[in-house]
């Protein structure tokens, strides 16, 4: 058995993950239940949590899940509520949901620019505000996945890039203030990935297709499994040594 296996071990933890009826969420809940872990699932998605829910069975893992909208705050700290209810501990917060709305900018309805804020960014915070306590008891972990749309300004994306920059800057700035206290507070920033977020992509009306390629890259999509491994790493011991990174994995598209 490897040094890394070893201490990618995450057996007695628990976690929570949003997001994780589908893509990135799923992925990054299977990867866990792999390490040991129990696991609290979240998302909009009920017949998605299910089928997530089905898919960590054969690992033996203890899993529970909750139908919520990360847009209301109250619904946040619900969230860890009942997983520390559920598990007696928190050992890692996964804040994995996301969601974008392609749009030019003189044309976005208020409520998909409230709603891009509130998912992205809002949610994150005020989940955050509620599992850090428990996090403290345990030397926890908090990893966001930002986007490369927060170190890049991307066409028709004013909306989202305002929250995954703000969710980078949250991250950093929540490193610091428990810079003193056993906890690390990190993100991963990927590149596009084939997830529900991609297969829906829907371009604005009359949009520049030159400009959308500007931050497509050239060598393709990031593989939603790399991405999950980044997670997890992060979420485990095995990170011991980050506190305030944002690590790109986004095969090189804010390289320059």
């Amino acid at each position: 058995m490897s040094v890394i296996f070893k201490t990618l071990d995450m057996t007695g933890k628990a976690a929570v993950v949003t997001g994780a009826a589908s893509g990135l969420g799923r992925m990054t809940a299977l990867k866990l239940a792999e390490a040991g872990c129990d696991l609290w699932l979240v998302d909009v998605n009920e017949p998605g949590l299910a089928e997530t829910t089905e898919l960590l069975a054969p690992h033996g893992r203890k899993v529970g899940s909750e139908v919520a909208d990360l847009s209301d705050p109250a619904a946040c700290h619900a969230v860890i509520a009942h997983a520390v209810e559920l598990f007696g501990r928190l050992d890692a917060l996964c804040n994995v949901a996301g969601l974008i709305y392609l749009a030019n900018t003189p044309q976005m309805p208020q409520a998909q620019y409230e709603r891009t804020i509130d998912v992205n960014l809002n949610a994150p915070f005020f989940l955050s505000q509620a599992a850090i306590p428990h996090l403290l008891d345990v030397n926890g972990a908090v990893v966001n996945v930002a986007s490369c749309a927060s170190y890049i300004g991307e066409a028709y994306a004013a909306a989202y890039c305002a929250s995954k920059w703000g969710l980078v800057g949250m991250t950093k700035a929540m490193a610091m203030e428990f810079q003193k206290k056993p906890i690390r507070i990190n993100a991963v920033a990927p590149g596009g990935m084939i997830t529900n977020i991609a297969t829906n992509f829907t371009p604005p009306e009359g949009c520049d297709f030159e400009l959308l390629k500007r931050f497509s890259g050239l060598r393709g999509q990031v593989e939603v499994e790399d991405v999950a491994d980044l997670v997890v790493l992060l979420a485990s011991p095995a990170g011991r040594g980050f506190h305030g990174a944002c690590l790109s994995l986004d095969a090189g598209i804010t390289a320059g």
